[in-house]
């Protein structure tokens, strides 16, 4: 009976280490596959064609992208908090990934069957309006957590926050804080 037993824990245990080399050869062939994050130091944004009078003021806007890129420190600080509060508040301290918002979607998933809860921190957006589909997949999720890694070590979270600031998608065609800031308060950003 001991033999059995010793052989059936033996049998478990490698299943189980041929299983994580699995997983781990998956996720390094992700990796090593996937985009180079350090285009994002040079990232050129669609803009609309504008008609301006002579002393600069807006006459006219063409194209289906409204946007207007900003500096990060053209942005006023209470909208940087508001931005954090409501869309990652661990920016400051997380690696690009949420551990505590990974665990809590995936409680949520295990709990209900569904995908529910939202998990992605600004640098997993970042990764997904850049380099992603909009597609819901687990495959694609996997991507946005290993580009959000990298992206963490290739740039600053300043800069992170700069080109989240300037892609998001605010409705209305306005892309961007500035754009929006136009298209629903016709004021400037500041």
């Amino acid at each position: 009976m001991g033999k059995m037993v010793l052989r059936l824990l033996i049998g478990l245990w490698s299943f189980f280490v041929r299983a994580m080399l699995l997983v781990l050869l998956f996720i390094a062939y992700l990796y090593f596959s996937l985009p180079n994050v350090s285009s994002l130091r040079y990232v050129s944004y669609q803009e609309p064609l504008e008609i301006l009078t002579r002393d600069g003021q807006l006459m006219e806007s063409f194209g289906k992208v409204h946007r207007i890129p900003v500096e990060i420190g053209q942005v006023p600080e209470h909208l940087i908090q508001a931005v954090l509060v409501t869309e990652d508040q661990r920016f400051y301290v997380h690696p690009g990934i949420d551990v505590i918002g990974l665990g809590r979607a995936f409680k949520e998933l295990i709990s209900t069957g569904e995908k529910r809860q939202g998990a992605s921190t600004i640098t997993m957006q970042v990764a997904r309006n850049f380099f992603l589909g909009r597609e819901k997949t687990y495959f694609r999720k996997i991507n946005e957590i290993l580009l959000a890694l990298a992206i963490e070590r290739s740039i600053t979270k300043d800069e992170i926050l700069e080109l989240y600031l300037n892609k998001i998608y605010f409705g209305n065609r306005a892309y961007g804080i500035a754009a929006a800031a136009r298209n629903y308060y016709d004021k400037k950003l500041d």
